[in-house]
């Protein structure tokens, strides 16, 4: 793959309209700001990360999460970028990697947009109600790659489609975004069916022709599966997408467990401190013994961890770059950095799955998520299939005109019905919940 072809700010949907112009404002710059302006954008502030919303203490939701990763994401591609451009400095195409920082800013802005309520405990209730659910009636009128898209849902490949669809009453081509920030948010190039048992996958069989239709015009190189399933090699900046991603929630996880007193500030402390050396740690707590306030402690060594983390991963990726383009980089950013940085994740990683994704209040909140996404699925779903029902109708007055609930497939009328749940906020799935149990009812 080539960095010429890769960085293309021709739009989705747009493509007769495409120009040259120049301006205060990229094409990429203007992703960036039609994301931050959106309504799905805006509903990421009631949708969970970690831990339940609201409280009273300040944890992230998946607003201050998508900011946060794209701020570590710009910071990263800055990085990568300025070694890029003297590496290439007499390539006529240098003055592209200017915009790497622009693209992910954008990409890591969108890539959680897809995402259902409650978590990711939202996308496996959805793929469960499907496979071994109320919802597994339905394969038999499926095709194999459609019952494939709805017992694996992917945030990802939502997040693809939200984008790039044409709701009905929409503009063609979705939100009409850059082909590099599009291909930028596919963390996983390949259908459903070569999904496997980490249910990942980057598109919908609706939206394949989509994909490919990008990644042809970016170069990417193609990779069909065995049967011959649609998969390419990732756009090099999804590594950084998903760099600036992990980096966030795995020590913002932190931080908030610590916040919520889950974890001890002792704890937490050894934690950050295992991602630097002796010399290093003895400067960080001269610095800390300034303050007295354990989350300022915190938030302190948060910086220096993410810090260092966007100074490794920027090395590994400048380092491995030619296997990045080739398509034959194995693993993340954080699998190449270095053993001490390696393994100071590893750390925070194990204790979160030790202490924090099994956390009281976390496993409720997922627990009571799995109930109200079967619910309505079930109850939409059904209404989908037999309209004429008085029931149906009135809940299908419900539904926004966007959705084609009245597509000519069931495929379609369920693809309809995940576009709406999957686009709910935590408050909203719950509110709708109690409305059609019948435990809540407007004033009167």
């Amino acid at each position: 793959m080539s960095w010429d072809r890769l960085i293309n700010d021709k739009r989705f949907g747009l493509e007769d309209f495409h120009d040259a112009r120049r301006g205060s404002r990229s094409d990429f710059q203007r992703d960036f700001d039609r994301l931050v302006f959106s309504s799905p954008f805006r509903r990421l502030q009631n949708k969970t990360q970690v831990f339940p919303l609201p409280g009273s203490v300040f944890v992230h939701n998946r607003l201050t999460h998508s900011m946060e990763v794209a701020s570590v994401g710009r910071s990263l591609a800055n990085e990568i970028s300025s070694a890029l451009s003297a590496k290439y400095a007499d390539e006529p195409w240098r003055g592209k990697l200017d915009a790497l920082d622009e693209i992910v800013g954008a990409a890591c802005l969108a890539h959680d947009l897809g995402n259902p309520p409650f978590g990711h405990s939202g996308e496996k209730a959805i793929s469960t109600f499907f496979s071994e659910g109320a919802g597994a009636v339905l394969q038999k009128d499926m095709t194999e790659a459609q019952w494939a898209d709805f017992t694996h849902f992917e945030g990802n490949a939502n997040s693809f489609r939200l984008l790039t669809h044409q709701f009905k009453g929409r503009r063609q081509g979705g939100f009409a975004m850059t082909y590099s920030m599009l291909a930028s948010i596919v963390k996983y190039p390949y259908e459903s069916r070569l999904a496997g048992k980490k249910n990942k996958f980057g598109f919908f069989s609706s939206e394949t022709d989509t994909f490919k239709r990008i990644a042809d015009e970016l170069g990417l190189l193609p990779r069909y599966g065995a049967g011959g399933e649609i998969c390419y090699a990732r756009h090099p900046l999804v590594y950084i997408v998903e760099a600036a991603d992990d980096i966030c929630y795995q020590v913002m996880d932190i931080e908030d467990a610590h916040k919520l007193r889950v974890l001890l500030t002792d704890e937490v402390i050894g934690l950050f401190m295992s991602f630097f050396d002796v010399a290093k740690r003895d400067h960080m707590h001269r610095a800390m013994s300034h303050v007295d306030d354990p989350n300022e402690k915190i938030a302190y060594l948060r910086s220096c961890v993410i810090g260092t983390l966007v100074k490794q991963c920027a090395k590994a990726f400048v380092e491995n770059e030619q296997t990045i383009l080739s398509g034959d980089f194995a693993g993340t950013l954080l699998d190449h950095v270095d053993e001490t940085e390696r393994r100071g994740y590893a750390c925070c990683s194990a204790k979160a799955w030790e202490k924090i994704y099994c956390a009281s209040d976390v496993v409720d909140v997922e627990l009571a998520g799995n109930r109200i996404i079967s619910f309505l699925m079930e109850k939409l779903i059904h209404a989908v299939r037999y309209p004429e029902l008085n029931y149906s109708a009135l809940l299908l007055n419900k539904v926004p005109k966007q959705y084609d609930i009245a597509a000519p497939d069931l495929y379609g009328k369920v693809q309809a019905v995940l576009d709406h749940v999957s686009g709910m906020t935590d408050v909203y799935a719950l509110d709708l919940y109690r409305k059609l149990y019948g435990m809540s009812l407007p004033a009167v």
